[in-house]
């Protein structure tokens, strides 16, 4: 049989949700009865009941109640004896928490237990004897002992009956406390010599359906004379008795006098409480009256107690009166903290007032030994708040991060008022999870790498490190190198990333002259969803290597032609004839060039400055040195190891171009000079003709050219060669050079089989001849010019 079922329910701001349901059942229902539809009544679906893993908390260890979750129903789980679990507390009821997490609730629920008459009443013992004299007056009175009913209300004791009634009639008393106080009273006189001994029957009677009974014999044995019963000075007696009093403790005395002499008067103290535990817990002293403690008191158990006394004369005669105990309470019960419902894990990203974790806190004292205060350790992003009837929850009070902390250790500690207080705490162990909150962080802010140039392909080069404070997936961190361009070519040409380990590859060979530096950048990423990255730039510098040659400006080395420099025999010593000019386009001490005379006609005639490869004279020219002199010099660079080109410079040792000549080459006039003169004057007339009427293309035609050539200049990352102006002023400290170097060239009429070139400077004159010329030559003096001669078969051009 289902009863109503009444339901609360109060919104709490700690998120969790607080309900109330009652039912009413009978006792001894039998296992798997219905008791309600919980679902139902608390509004609720029954996968809602599933999903939450919805279970019954209890304080106590024995569960009556069973939970399915699949019906949504309360069932009975075992067999409930209402006696048995309430003894006389009415109404009796049954008090849990149904618990549900994700998120986490929870509903008190009440079932209150009815009584059913499976109890018959009875007596704690099937016979009792009195001892009456026959001198008793009409109207005494004898405390019968009481009949149990372990039912309640409507089932519980209702009447006596008292058979046969002749001399006995039967008296009840109802007590403010429900109880019922049985005596005999005496009717009428009785006669020992007519009846020495009379049997009745006391029969108790409850009031259930169907009605039961319990009957007690009660023997009388008639005496003679005692004619006084024995008076208790008070009918209530009031006693304290502190809890957890030591064994042996008087509580209280109690007096009673009888008017009677001798053996009459003789008093005897008795307890006669049988419903409940007061003769485990006291007993009276029968000759004086002490009601002393043999068991210890418990406050949480019992408050007080009420001890029926009785007093008896030897005669047989009694008085009743009652005494009260009253308990005091003690703290001597700590906090009891019951963990409800608990989250071992939590996420980082929580949000703030997330239930953690839910608590009850029970204290069995009362008053303000019973009044708990519960408080959690510092310094941790947690709170304890309050709801209701001692209930806890554990929330997040600020942002959790678990890189800061990755576990938090929380001592809950409860505290009574009492005094001494006590106190009990629980420490609660709770993980936070990861999420992937933090990017990668590179070691720098920019890495700078090197690497020598000609390397092999595949080499390793730079290794870039980011560390994530994340945990697992979420710190593993994969390296990607972003796309650019280095000159218009994707920078994964170049170099790659290994994406494991961040160490940088170069893919190809680099060449310090055609690239000296570049820069990209890696992007690291981790393995969290969404991933996070961050990205450094590297500059990748190549380091110059030793390879590349000195290449030699001047002089010019030509395939066909022999160039020679002039020194009159009129030279001092120290006489510059020329200067070697040779770079190297290396870079640093790779292109730290020296220049060396490695072999010469006269060795004791030039030297070479080994700085600026200045070619001189160390001792006077004489008449007596050779005309033809040909000198070796080699260009060593500074690297390691060294490398050098040589540069063979013809010198001729004369005044004269004519003895230069006859001494280099023997010039021979061809034949067909004459005739092929009249085909280059013609020749020579139409390309003035041309350029004439192309002078603006020719004009615009140099200025292209001059910026291509400044292009290739640029782009080629060649040293520039060095121009020397008029009366360029050497700064190396080896001496001036002041020489002006204006090229005179002279050409024979047939100019298509003969190249001869004359170049004369301030001081110095300079010989360009083609050995396999055939034609003659002439120097070429400053105050008169060829040109004036008219038979002249010579052509002069300035370049």
């Amino acid at each position: 049989m289902k009863g109503p079922a009444l339901l609360f329910i109060s919104l709490l701001s700690l998120g969790s949700v607080v309900g109330q349901v009652s039912y009413t059942i009978p006792e001894e229902m039998a296992k798997g009865s219905l008791v309600g539809n919980i679902a139902q009544d608390l509004g609720l679906e029954t996968k809602r009941l599933i999903s939450g893993k919805a279970r019954i908390y209890t304080r106590d260890s024995d569960e009556y109640i069973e939970l399915n979750r699949e019906r949504g129903v309360l069932l009975v789980k075992k067999r409930i004896d209402r006696e048995a679990l309430c003894r006389q507390t009415t109404p009796c009821a049954l008090h849990f928490q149904i618990i549900l997490e994700n998120p986490m609730e929870f509903y008190s629920v009440t079932v209150q237990i009815t009584d059913i008459n499976d109890n018959a009443p009875t007596f704690e013992e099937g016979q009792i004897e009195f001892k009456i004299s026959e001198s008793a007056i009409t109207g005494a009175k004898f405390v019968l002992e009481r009949a149990v009913d372990l039912d309640v209300g409507t089932n519980d004791l209702q009447r006596y009956e008292l058979k046969p009634s002749d001399n006995f009639a039967l008296k009840v008393h109802n007590n403010a406390d429900g109880n019922k106080n049985v005596e005999m009273v005496l009717q009428k006189p009785l006669d020992r010599e007519k009846q020495e001994q009379i049997s009745l029957v006391l029969t108790a009677v409850d009031g259930g359906e169907p009605q039961m009974s319990g009957t007690m014999l009660i023997v009388i044995t008639v005496l003679d004379a005692n004619d006084n019963a024995p008076v208790f000075t008070q009918t209530t007696y009031k006693a304290t008795v502190t809890e957890n009093s030591p064994k042996g403790t008087v509580v209280a005395a109690v007096t009673a006098t009888d008017a009677d002499q001798g053996s009459n008067s003789k008093i005897t103290y008795s307890i006669t409480n049988t419903l409940d535990d007061v003769r485990k817990v006291f007993k009276i002293n029968k000759e004086n009256g002490e009601v002393i403690l043999i068991a210890n008191t418990d406050f949480e158990e019992s408050r007080n107690f009420q001890i029926n006394l009785r007093a008896s004369d030897e005669g047989g005669l009694t008085d009743s009166c009652k005494l009260i105990v009253d308990v005091q309470d003690v703290n001597d019960n700590k906090p009891e903290i019951n963990i409800m419902s608990k989250s071992n894990v939590i996420s980082e990203d929580a949000k703030l007032n997330t239930v953690v974790t839910m608590i009850n806190i029970d204290d069995k004292d009362s008053g303000e030994n019973g009044k708990v205060q519960c408080f959690i350790s510092d310094n941790v992003p947690f709170v304890l708040k309050a709801s209701t009837n001692n209930f806890y929850s554990l929330v997040t009070d600020s942002e959790l991060d678990r890189e800061t902390a990755s576990e938090y250790n929380i001592t809950v500690t409860c505290s009574d008022e009492g005094v001494p207080s006590l106190s009990s705490s629980v420490t609660l162990t709770l993980q936070i999870s990861d999420v992937n909150d933090n990017a990668p962080v590179f070691e720098r802010s920019s890495y700078e790498a090197y690497i020598v140039e000609n390397n092999t392909p595949g080499l390793s080069i730079f290794t870039v490190r980011a560390r994530d404070a994340d945990w697992n997936q979420n710190a593993r961190v994969s390296y990607i190198l972003e796309d650019s361009s280095v000159n218009g070519v994707p920078v994964s040409s170049y170099v790659s990333v290994s994406a494991d380990s961040g160490v940088i590859h170069a893919v190809r060979s680099f060449d310090y002259e055609q690239i000296k530096d570049f820069q990209f950048r890696v992007k690291a990423q981790d393995g969290g969803s969404p991933p996070l990255s961050s990205n450094v730039t590297v500059k990748m510098l190549i380091q110059d290597q030793n390879d590349n040659p000195p290449q030699v400006l001047y002089p010019v080395q030509t395939g066909g032609s022999l160039v020679a420099e002039m020194v009159p025999r009129s030279a001092d010593v120290g006489y510059l004839v020329t200067k070697v000019v040779a770079v190297d386009v290396d870079s640093g001490q790779n292109a730290w060039l020296s220049y060396k005379l490695q072999k010469a006609t006269d060795r004791a005639l030039f030297e070479v400055g080994l700085q600026n490869g200045e070619i001189r004279t160390i001792r006077q020219v004489t008449d007596k040195d050779a005309v033809k002199q040909r000198l070796t010099v080699i260009v060593e660079d500074n690297g390691q190891p060294s490398r050098s080109a040589t540069v063979i410079v013809n010198v001729a040792v004369a005044d004269s171009f004519p003895e230069v000549l006859s001494e280099f080459t023997d010039f021979t006039q061809d034949k067909e000079y004459n005739d092929n003169l009249t085909f280059y004057l013609v020749l020579a007339l139409a390309v003035v003709s041309f350029l004439f009427i192309t002078c603006l293309v020719v004009i615009i035609s140099v200025k292209i050219y001059r910026w291509r050539q400044s292009r290739i200049l640029y782009h080629s990352n060649l040293p520039v060669i060095p121009y020397y102006p008029p009366r360029y002023s050497d700064t190396l400290g080896t001496g001036t050079l002041q020489h002006v170097y204006n090229y005179e060239v002279c050409r024979t009429t047939d100019s298509r089989k003969s190249d001869c070139k004359f170049g004369r400077a301030g001081s110095q004159n300079v010989l360009i001849m083609d050995p396999s010329s055939t034609g003659t030559m002439q120097r070429i003096q400053s105050e008169k010019s060829i040109l004036d001669e008219p038979d002249s078969p010579l052509e002069v051009r300035l370049i």
